[in-house]
């Protein structure tokens, strides 16, 4: 599912809506911070939830090995192990239970 990661801001047009019920702090809190920013509010806040939702599907979808973690991977994908008896013995059973059905 293409959720258009990328960052395309400019060029779609802006005909969606979202509302957010904000308690007194936050509100002020964004405002100042949208100011530091010299930018809108809304700018702020949508470009905010953005980098977020990116980061959240990121963390999500992708997996991130250490060196050791993928040079195990890649060995167990190159060379796996023979089956052990107890999977040789759940794939009979597997297979007779398909069959059955």
């Amino acid at each position: 599912m293409d959720l258009g990661l990328k960052k395309n801001h400019k060029s779609s047009r802006k005909i969606e809506r979202v509302e957010a019920r904000l308690n007194p702090v936050q509100k002020r809190r964004i405002e100042y911070a949208a100011s530091l920013q010299g930018t809108s509010i809304s700018d702020f806040m949508v470009s905010s939830a953005d980098e977020a939702a990116v980061r959240a599907i990121e963390q999500h979808e992708v997996w991130t090995l250490s060196r050791r973690d993928r040079d195990v991977f890649v060995q167990a994908l190159l060379r796996p192990p023979a089956p052990s008896r107890r999977m040789k013995a759940a794939v009979r059973r597997y297979k007779s239970r398909v069959r059955a059905s």
